[in-house]
This record gives C-alpha cells, structure tokens and sequence, in this order.
C-alpha cells in the first residue's frame, strides 16, 4: 500500500530541514521564503522493533520492511486559494496525499526569518486552514452547481448529493475542517467529500510543532497555545525539533547516533514518532510474511480481511484466496520458531472474513 504524507506549512518554518533528515534528501533549506518551490519527493523506511526481532529468530537472507512517501510541498501564504505565492501549486500537490504534515514553527530564533514577522504558531495555523477552507468551499460550490442542475430531473442521486454538499458547504463557512463533519455522514456521503472532491480540510491531519533543542520533551508556550488551539480537532500533535533530527541524519554510524540521542535524552529519531503517528492517523497496521527467503512487512488498513491481506502482496493471491495461516507476534516470539508454534498448536488456519491484527505473521493459500 503507497502511503503519502505532504509536509506542508508556512513558508520557512522548518519543513525542507525536516524532510532532509527524514529522508535523507537533499531539499534546499534555506533561511528565506519559497526556498522550496519545487515538491521534493523522499521514501523512507517505517521503523518496527518487531521486525528486527523474527528477522533475529528466522535469520533470513533479507528483511524488507514497509516504506512511506513523503512529499515536501512549497509553502503557503495568504491569498493562495487565489492563486498568491506558490498557492495554486501547493493547492493541487496536497490534493494527492492521503495524509497532511503541518509543521509550525514553535521556537523563537531571531536569526531565522518569519515570513509574518512573529513566532504565532496559532496564527500560522489559522492561515493555512483559511486558504484550504476556502479552497474547498470553491470546489463544494462548483459541484453544487453541476448537481443542482441535474437534480432538476429528479435523480434520487444527485439530490441526495446536493444534500450533503449543502451541508459541507454550511460547515466550511463556519470556518470549520471538512474532516470534522465526517462522522455525522453515511459512506456515500463520506466517499464523496473524501475521494470525488477530495477536499483540503478533509485529509486526516498531524501537527508537528518544530520546537527548540530545550522544547523537545515537554513543548513550550507556542506548542501549547497550538495544542489548546487544536483541542476540538480530529487530529494529533506531536513535538519534534528539525535541528536534531538533522543532526541525527548527518552521523554516520548506528553507535554515533545511539550516544547523540542518549545525550539529549531521547529514546528514538523523532521522525521514527512521526512516522507512527501517521500510521494512526490513516488508520493502519502492519503484518508480516517470515520465511528463510525474506522476512517483510506490509501494510493494511485497520479492519482489512484476509483476501484483501492477500491483495497487497499480489493480486493473483487475493482473486484465488483459500485460506490464510496466521500466527501471532508474541506467540512466534515466545516460542521461537514457525516449527514450535506448530506443535504447540498455535497457529490458526482462517477464512475470507478473518479480519488482519497488528502484529500476525501470515502466510496465504490460494489458486488461481
């Protein structure tokens, strides 16, 4: 499954330096605005202790884990949902990505150029939701109208549309996120705002605070005036300081960037946390195939059943799906070995309506 995540923000607030150091790429990060004008496109590796522990019990000839695309968007300023700045650019490359990175710049640097003049994370915030608000309310208005027209016939479809647009277009002009309306929908009414009009606001979204060195544990000031700003969103909120995650990439070896990070008091590479918070925020989970050939992870949607498991490794296995042999992480870990898992009768044989754990190791049948 290609998962895509646009970091997207207000011009020079950190997000080139933050894809560098997530993807090692080589985005111009520089101290003034529109430094990006160009998407820069980077994969990386989703971070996942489990896999690194049967790649130690099944000794493989390789381990392939899952990826995420990144995309670096150009920023952003007012006036872009009329096409200001970069705005008509940025508007059509965050329509592709299923997910949406909002870095906001939480430290004070008088070194490091706003381009409003001030450190207001809140504002910022509010900049960005404007335009994609207004966006939205322009692309609503302009399949209301083509709706409008074809409900004259009486086609039970299009008024029912028509209804939901009615009701997106009431809430965007409140000033509020497309996202936060979809619960109160049916699927049609979700599928339409989601995957035919694709609206801005309606991606699922994470804020990344880009604090200071001295921020990285607890925030600030600006991280929590974003955080309060934020509260009645469906969305997260994480704390990340691009310098360090910079830092991190430049250190050559594993031992160098395990005595950084104990040094300043970290566990993990922020990006590993950012990575799986999108991963919750699109709703997904991981499942693994283990043999002596290869042991890999790949990605599923919450909720997904076996055949469509089966799917994402080939089309040919969900079509001819039979059955799927399944074992759970802490079982094979516990025991050691797919063999002992088997005489301890630990394994379970499932059919099409098994519904995939984070976590099962899985290996299907099917005939095609």
């Amino acid at each position: 499954m290609a998962l895509q995540c646009g970091i997207v923000g207000l011009p020079n607030v950190g997000k080139s330096t933050l894809f560098n150091a997530l993807t090692s790429g080589k985005a111009l990060a520089a101290n003034y605005p529109f430094a990006t004008k160009d998407p820069n496109l980077g994969v990386i590796t989703v971070p996942d202790v489990r896999m690194d522990k049967l790649a130690e019990l099944v000794n493989p000839q390789r381990t392939v884990p899952t990826t995420v695309e990144i995309l670096d968007i150009a920023g952003l300023i007012k006036g872009a949902s009329q096409g200001e700045g970069l705005g008509n650019q940025f508007l059509a490359n965050i329509r592709e990505v299923d997910a949406i990175v909002h870095v906001i710049r939480c430290f004070d640097d008088d070194n490091v150029v706003h381009v409003d003049g001030s450190v207001n994370p809140v504002r910022d915030k509010e900049i960005i939701d404007f335009e994609l608000g207004l966006k939205d309310l322009e692309t609503v208005e302009k399949r209301l109208e083509k709706v409008a027209r074809a409900a004259k016939v009486g086609s039970k479809d299009d008024l029912k549309a028509m209804e939901v647009l009615q009701v997106v277009k009431k809430h965007l002009e409140s000033g509020q996120a497309a996202r936060t309306l979809l619960s109160e929908l049916d699927e049609d009414g979700k599928l339409l705002v989601t995957k035919e009009l694709s609206l801005l606001t309606a991606k699922p979204t994470l804020y990344v605070c880009n604090v200071d060195e001295g921020s990285i544990h607890a925030g600030n000031a600006h991280a929590d005036a974003l955080r309060a700003a934020v509260a009645g969103e469906d969305a997260q909120v994480i704390y990340i300081c691009a310098g360090i995650e910079a830092q991190i990439a430049d250190l050559e070896s594993a031992e160098e960037r395990a005595e950084f990070l104990e040094m300043m008091g970290l566990t993990e590479p922020g990006k590993n946390m950012l990575i799986r918070a999108c991963y919750s925020l699109l709703n997904l989970i991981t499942y693994f195939t283990a043999g002596v050939k290869e042991v890999r992870a790949w990605t599923v949607r919450r909720g997904a059943k076996a055949p469509e498991a089966a799917g994402v490794i080939h089309s040919d296995f969900e079509k001819g799906f039979i059955r799927a042999e399944v074992i759970k992480y802490e079982d094979f870990t516990t025991l050691g070995s797919e063999a002992k898992v088997k005489e301890a009768g630990k394994m379970s044989v499932e059919g099409k309506e098994y519904v995939v754990q984070d976590g099962d190791i899985m290996h299907f049948r099917f005939n095609v």
